[in-house]
């Protein structure tokens, strides 16, 4: 496939972080906007080098990093779509190249050269934004990691930043007081000496949060008028009616389409049904019903969907390129892509039992729709469903159920 297109080079060593007065000039005025606070835990003899681990709900986050870090030197994991047109200047303020959910070794080095040379070396490691404001899986070797790097761990994790702005609804919400909490989790001696299960257990242990629940507790209001437009996006199956792919979210109002029931998203991020019984009032709760739905099929053996697609390929950091139509298949074989580039046939085979989760897009660029992003080593496949029929939200669920799935019949 795209033969005569050269690929990204994912063995160029990293640069060390450069514009650092910069950066600090666009992050820190972003902070003071929403009255951050940062809030340092267990960081008294912590200095670099050293591993920071971030959650990741919004583009925020990273500002937030850069502010905490202030002023040591650090180096970014970024997907490759975000070097698109800009890789010189990417590479320039630190960032590192990766495909989402593939296993790179080449990253682990660059991680290491990062770290050996007294800088920090900070990861997203759940990989993509939360959809709803809650901790979303994370890889199961990230305890090696740290293990391998041999140095602190550090945990930043921020709340505020989804409600603030939403991965199904990105403008800002203009939410005040949001929160950073920057914590030593594990010191050297405690990596040297711990298995790298029981890192595992705290980093995970470490990672978890809920932006909803926070904006209740914290009696933060958020009045923007638009704060349910996209909610359906990830509310995609009604608890009502169990209709999927009928849902509909504007306004302040989210809808089932199927049997007209509605919802109201309040200004404390609550939802309320406007007759009758509220089946969940907290998002969260929502969407983890979905994920139930999505693992009795998988259990039973009756998940699996077939759509047509548009397909962009993103080989290196020049532009899309447009490859035409494909067949998409998701099933507990894991997704199988096919169709013709230039004449010549393909098949993308991603295998179930190595992919513990997948990255989507809603509305991706506001151009093509929501889409599915496949990734190999050597390509990146934009994977835009076509219809109504279906949903990327119940795609990603059904990743992670089925890994889990397979997992469990491994054991």
């Amino acid at each position: 496939m795209l033969e005569d297109q050269k690929r990204f080079d994912m063995q160029k060593k990293p640069m060390r972080q450069h514009l650092r007065p910069l950066l600090w000039a666009l992050s820190f005025p972003a902070l003071w906007a929403h009255g951050e606070t940062i809030q340092r835990v267990n960081m008294e003899n912590i200095r670099p080098p050293y591993l920071l681990l971030c959650n990741h709900n919004a583009f925020m986050d990273m500002k937030t990093a850069l502010c905490a870090t202030f002023p040591h030197r650090q180096n970014f994991v970024v997907a490759i779509d975000g070097f698109i047109g800009r890789e010189w200047l990417l590479r320039l303020i630190g960032c590192i190249c990766k495909r989402k959910f593939t296993n790179d070794p080449a990253l682990i080095w660059k991680m290491r050269r990062v770290i050996r040379r007294g800088d920090i070396m900070t990861i997203y490691p759940e990989a993509r934004y939360s959809l709803c404001g809650t901790t979303a899986v994370l890889p199961e070797g990230i305890g090696r990691l740290a293990k391998f790097l041999k140095v602190p761990v550090v945990t930043l994790i921020c709340h505020g930043h989804h409600v603030n702005s939403p991965f199904w609804n990105l403008p800002d919400h203009k939410v005040k007081h949001t929160e950073a909490v920057m914590t030593g989790l594990l010191t050297a001696e405690e990596v040297k000496t711990l298995p790298h299960e029981v890192l595992q257990t705290r980093i995970e242990e470490a990672f978890y949060y809920d932006d909803f629940r926070w904006q209740k507790e914290n009696g933060v209001i958020i009045d923007f008028p638009r704060r349910a437009d996209g909610l359906h996006k990830v509310l995609y199956q009604c608890p009502h009616c169990h209709t999927e792919y009928r849902m509909r979210g504007k306004g302040e109002t989210l809808e089932c389409l199927a049997c007209h029931k509605t919802w109201r998203m309040t200004e404390t991020g609550e939802l309320q049904a406007t007759e009758g019984k509220t089946e969940f009032c907290h998002i969260p709760d929502w969407y983890e019903w979905e994920r139930s739905m999505v693992r009795k099929e998988v259990e039973n053996g009756t998940y699996g969907i077939e759509l047509s697609a548009q397909v962009d390929a993103l080989p290196n950091a020049r532009r899309f390129i447009d490859i035409g139509k494909a067949v998409l298949r998701h099933d507990l074989s894991g997704f199988t892509l096919t169709g013709t580039e230039n004449g010549k046939p393909y098949t993308v085979h991603l295998p179930a039992e190595t992919l513990y989760s997948v990255h989507i897009e809603y509305d991706y660029l506001g151009k093509k729709g929501d889409c599915v992003d496949l990734n190999t080593l050597t390509d990146t496949l934009y994977t835009y469903p076509e219809g109504t029929d279906f949903s990327v939200t119940k795609m990603a669920l059904a990743t992670e159920e089925i890994y889990a799935y397979h997992k469990k019949n491994q054991n």
